[in-house]
């Protein structure tokens, strides 16, 4: 063997991630799904005459229906592994959707909805154990490229939805379209999926007390720091992508335009920053990259918020993107370190919690918006982040 021919051989060898790319596309698949419904939102109401109230009942019990199945998707993976929920989630979303926009009325619409909130938080809990598993199988980080997937078919559904409105697609033409589209897509992916997440077999009085215990295991105090840890995290999200806007416009009197830009820069800093976060991992570490996010953005939070010239405002906002992009699947990867209960219970439990802070975000800011106005409220967030950093992780 000739010196060349050994230096060869002694290079390290890259593992590959077997099932990455599969489980990255269950992501996309799904954001693309739920985006679509979000941005299409406006014409479903008008489209069934629905008041505020109406809609706001569909959407707190397609969050209830969501939250409710988080307790079982632990469990019912563990048993019959995430490929097995995932294939069936993949179907059954694009049909609910397609269904929503040909329903025969209001209510049920809202049977529609609920059906998908609940289909939506099985795939949720779901399609991140497979992420949290395919990267223990490989031994280095992947559940933020998983993330950067959703962020950017968002991207891609606001961008779909508003060249088809633009050019006067009907809604029911664009949900079928859409639906039939990733049914197809669902169907060719899931074959290919990994299968993880599924515990050994158990028999006799062993099986009868897995069963009992099912909703009652994985709820450890290392669980409990992490799943606040992900609610802070979500509350500091409703902040910047429910109220950002309205504080630039309202408090910084900037234009409706240069307020939509603050989402905009929030999430773009956000994609940008899951795209390189997996690399930053595997450099630095998820505990010491997990501390500089959470600085970053607090840093970025309080330029937006303290900044008198809604333009710098405006930078602050993609810079807590940047900051906040790697928070939460860098916590996901933390409960998936945990011991005492199965993976899948541990992600389907900090699923609960970081839904939870999505639910409780927006309406708590407004809340006490309402008490000491919006821009001491958007100030309280700033250190929000500095005070999670402090909470103890599993070593990486």
């Amino acid at each position: 063997m000739t010196v060349n021919e050994r230096a060869v051989v002694d290079q390290p060898v890259v593992r590959a991630a077997p099932g990455r790319w599969p489980v990255t596309a269950v992501f996309f698949l799904n954001g693309l799904t739920l985006s679509t419904y979000i941005v299409r939102a406006p014409s479903i109401k008008d489209a069934y005459h629905l008041s505020d109230g109406q809609f706001g009942l569909a959407g707190l019990l397609f969050a209830l229906a969501a939250l409710g199945c988080m307790q079982f998707v632990g469990v019912l993976t563990a048993r019959l592994g995430a490929r097995a929920v995932l294939r069936v989630a993949l179907a059954v979303m694009p049909v609910l959707l397609a269904g929503i926009a040909v329903a025969p009325g209001p209510w049920s619409f809202t049977a529609l909805t609920t059906v998908l909130g609940a289909v939506h938080g099985t795939t949720d809990a779901a399609m991140n154990t497979s992420a949290v598993a395919v990267e223990r199988r490989a031994g280095r980080p992947v559940l933020n490229g998983c993330h950067a997937a959703w962020s950017i078919s968002a991207v891609v559904a606001s961008l779909c939805a508003a060249a088809l409105a633009h050019a006067g697609v009907p809604l029911a033409a664009h949900l079928v379209t859409a639906g039939a589209l990733l049914l197809a897509a669902g169907l060719l992916l899931g074959p290919r999926l990994p299968e993880t997440g599924r515990a050994q077999p158990e028999t006799g009085d062993a099986a009868g007390q897995a069963r009992a215990a099912g909703l009652r295991t994985g709820w450890s105090g290392g669980l409990l720091l992490l799943g606040l840890t992900g609610t802070v995290l979500m509350i500091c999200e409703g902040g910047a992508l429910g109220w950002g806007g309205i504080f630039l416009h309202d408090e910084r009197h900037a234009t409706l335009s240069l307020a939509a830009a603050a989402i905009t820069a929030y999430t773009g800093g956000q994609t940008v920053g899951r795209l390189v976060g997996d690399r930053l991992t595997s450099r630095w570490g998820g505990n010491s990259l997990f501390r500089l996010g959470a600085a970053i953005l607090a840093g970025g939070f309080a330029a937006a918020v303290l900044t008198p010239r809604p333009v710098a405002a405006v930078a602050g906002f993609a810079l807590a993107g940047l900051g906040s992009s790697v928070l939460i699947p860098l916590t996901f990867s933390a409960v998936g370190r945990l011991q005492g209960a199965p993976a899948a219970t541990l992600v389907s439990r900090l699923t609960t919690f970081t839904y939870t802070g999505i639910l409780l975000g927006p309406p708590l800011i407004g809340w006490a918006a309402d008490q000491i106005g919006l821009a001491t409220t958007m100030t309280v967030l700033i250190p929000l982040p500095l005070l999670v950093a402090l909470v103890p992780r599993p070593p990486t």
